[in-house]
């Protein structure tokens, strides 16, 4: 499938789809720790202070890191390119309207957006409004 670069037709196509279990992001600055659990985790970077890891709740009990905030991930799933402009900033844009805090993760296929978990439902309904706002202004 060819990946789409024209804003409207990423937020149009987008379809987004709440993914099952809890989330949250962790820094850290144990090598070991971070070796342990890097095969489980959804989201590894590398920062000065450490490295920064999305993990599944469950691991990052396990391995005693902070668990902050539980988030719960949103998969776009439209096929956007790395070159395409505008759907992050209108999910973001989007969601904050609403007051959501949001974590988006670009990755080669799809973005995936992060927002605390108790507020999920509240994203999904947003995005899917978004998503249908670009559908019938795009056959008008």
């Amino acid at each position: 499938m060819p990946k789409m670069t024209d804003k409207q037709s990423m937020i149009a196509s987008m379809a987004p789809v709440l993914q099952p279990g809890s989330f949250v992001f962790c820094s850290v600055i144990n090598r070991d720790v971070a070796f342990d659990a890097l095969s489980v985790a959804r989201a590894m970077f590398v920062e000065a202070e450490g490295v920064s890891l999305l993990l599944p709740r469950s691991v990052a009990d396990r391995l005693g890191l902070s668990d902050v905030l539980r988030m719960r991930q949103i998969t776009l799933m439209v096929f956007s390119a790395l070159e395409g402009v505008g759907l992050t900033a209108a999910v973001a844009e989007t969601l904050e309207k609403e007051g959501i805090p949001t974590n988006i993760v670009a990755a080669t296929l799809h973005d995936h957006v992060f927002v605390p978990s108790n507020r999920a439902e509240d994203a999904m309904k947003a995005l899917r409004a978004l998503q249908m706002k670009a559908q019938l202004s795009g056959s008008a």
